[in-house]
């Protein structure tokens, strides 16, 4: 097995992207055995009618002496009839990082996301952001970037700021507008004018001009020629509110590689690996992009 240490900036990177500046190292992304058993409160009850679980307390930093998590999920589980999208998952997810969500295609990502941003309930087990399940007050700190384009193509890029102006208030206009202006992009224009790749770079500017806490980004650089990735994951860098956390889900690990803090390799609805980048490219001799080659060669 090769071991060499492949470092991003020498695989692969392209300078247009600004890397992370290190800082403290983030804790272990997964949920650790001797934490809590899983609980599911009382906000989050099964969509599929299954038997509750038993009462136990939520794991908390009062009763667990940790850090609040950005992200906290224990035993969470998805059903879609038949099938499992997502099983088990327990991992809490630290704040002011920037974790990659990666997995092949049908692996989950989108759906975990979804739970996240409040738009699925979960079939069983519990997720909290920042202490609080999926809601009315978490809604307020999550900005989320769906997969495809949701604004309609008729819109004037001025309609869509507006409806950001209205619905957030915690969207800043004037990052905004200052980050359009750098694209060129012309406020009046209508989006069907535009390039899949300049309508992509506007909703995302969009999303990233929120003062959130928790940012998820599904697929952000998909379907994307590599110049309009470059912008994206520079904006993802640059735009994102200090202290909060990134959420980016992609199969294209070489491109994200360079801006990850921390990742998670999701499969068959489950969490595979997890942990820092930094130090698994060190324990391993590997980049992400093999490791990741290397995990899922057979899914």
């Amino acid at each position: 097995m090769d071991s060499t240490f492949n470092h991003p900036e020498e695989e692969s990177v392209n300078p247009a992207i600004p890397e992370k500046t290190p800082d403290a190292p983030i804790p272990e992304v997964s949920f650790g055995p001797d934490s809590p058993d899983p609980v599911k409160p009382e906000s989050q009850t099964p969509s599929s009618g299954e038997p509750a679980q038993s009462e136990k307390t939520v794991p908390t930093p009062a009763n667990t002496g940790r850090p609040m998590a950005a992200v906290a999920c224990y035993g969470l589980t998805k059903r879609y009839g038949p099938t499992t999208a997502l099983s088990d998952i327990s991992l809490e997810l630290p704040a002011g990082k920037i974790i990659g969500l990666l997995g092949p295609n049908g692996s989950g990502k989108t759906t975990f996301i979804k739970i996240l941003a409040g738009l699925l309930q979960p079939t069983a087990g519990a997720v909290l952001i920042h202490g609080e399940a999926p809601g009315t007050a978490t809604k307020a700190m999550v900005s989320y970037l769906p997969e495809r384009m949701y604004f309609d193509p008729g819109m004037r890029v001025s309609d869509c700021i507006g409806l950001f102006r209205d619905f957030y208030a915690d969207f800043d206009e004037r990052r905004a507008r200052e980050m359009l202006s750098i694209l060129g992009v012309p406020v009046d224009g209508k989006l069907k004018t535009f390039s899949k790749g300049t309508r992509e770079k506007v909703q995302l500017v969009l999303v990233m001009s929120r003062r959130a806490k928790l940012y998820l980004l599904d697929e952000p650089i998909g379907g994307v020629d590599p110049a309009a990735r470059d912008f994206i994951l520079h904006t993802i860098v640059t735009a994102y509110e200090p202290g909060a956390t990134v959420i980016l889900s992609t199969h294209l690990i070489r491109d994200v590689e360079p801006i990850l803090d921390g990742f998670v390799f999701i499969g068959g609805g489950s969490v595979i690996m997890s942990g820092e980048a930094e130090v698994v490219r060190a324990d391993t001799g590997k980049s992400l992009d093999e490791l990741f080659r290397e995990v899922f060669r057979c899914w």
